[in-house]
């Protein structure tokens, strides 16, 4: 796939998604966006693809909004640009990104600040390299948080750490992420993709795809569930669809005879007719 601003490459089940600006830190544009978007509809639309990791090319991640445009780079109503109202560019990306039917993993292999963060907080695991730095820092540009972070980090790290973090727009190491659980694990610079690649290999070798796509939604759409209830009609439903599945029967049969599955379902024609099961909601 023929790209500018990432890279798209894929090694067996896993797909590897680069940020690719490194004399720019990364700094995201919105042609940076409408790539990353391509890249999840290509990935999402391809059965060879089990996982998906994001890292950033060079010595970081991703440095935020590229400020190129200087004090009219958040000014919609700037000369040249579409005067009003506009959607935000980050917010579009992890929107598109939450509704992925493939597992994502951040490996931060270096400084991570505004979307750079944000973006994250969409993705399914995020590992760290020691040099990774985070920021939260919209009160200091004087906006606020983007990429719909409002709804994702409080639910990743609580309210009180959230509101720490973006109250201070401070920014923050690797560490600190770990301890506030917004990272699972932070690791040295050269283990860090190996890490990464050890656990998209997890979820890819020995399950099904279909199974990995369904539980991927459900545990996040069911955070905004008013009652267990909701998890126990899709619980239901899905264990229903699932058990007459050939995934199932060589799930059980795999077990039992002690050997590794080869389950025959494809994300691409076998997900249920109940899915999805939710209404998108519409920008007004």
């Amino acid at each position: 796939m023929n790209f500018e601003q990432i890279l798209y490459e894929k090694d067996g089940p896993i797909l590897t998604i680069t940020l690719n600006r490194p004399d720019k830190l990364n700094a995201f544009t919105g042609q940076m966006m409408q790539e990353i978007i391509e890249a999840m509809d290509a990935a999402d639309a391809d059965d060879e693809v089990r996982a998906i990791i994001f890292t950033g090319a060079g010595r970081g991640f991703c440095a935020g909004a590229d400020l190129s445009a200087g004090k009219d780079t958040f000014n919609n109503d700037a000369p040249g640009k579409q005067s009003g109202l506009q959607r935000d560019g980050g917010g579009l990306l992890t929107l598109r990104l939450f509704e992925s039917k493939k597992p994502l993993i951040s490996a931060c292999n270096g400084p991570a600040v505004g979307v750079g963060a944000t973006m994250q907080c969409a993705m399914d695991i995020r590992l760290a390299s020691e040099k990774a730095r985070y920021g939260f820092v919209f009160s200091r540009r004087a906006i606020v948080p983007e990429a719909c972070s409002s709804w994702f980090l409080p639910r990743i790290v609580g309210i009180q750490t959230a509101l720490e973090w973006t109250f201070s727009g401070r920014v923050f190491e690797a560490s600190e992420a770990l301890d506030r659980g917004f990272v699972r694990s932070v690791h040295a610079e050269e283990e860090l993709l190996p890490a990464a690649k050890a656990l998209a290999m997890e979820f890819s070798e020995m399950t099904s795809a279909v199974s990995v796509t369904l539980i991927r939604h459900m545990l996040w759409k069911m955070l905004g569930a008013d009652h267990p209830m909701e998890a126990h009609k899709i619980d239901s439903r899905g264990v229903y669809h699932r058990g007459r599945s050939a995934d199932a029967f060589e799930g059980v049969e795999s077990f039992l005879q002690k050997r590794a599955p080869s389950f025959p379902g494809k994300v691409s024609k076998d997900l249920p007719e109940f899915f999805p099961w939710w209404d998108e909601p519409t920008f007004e």
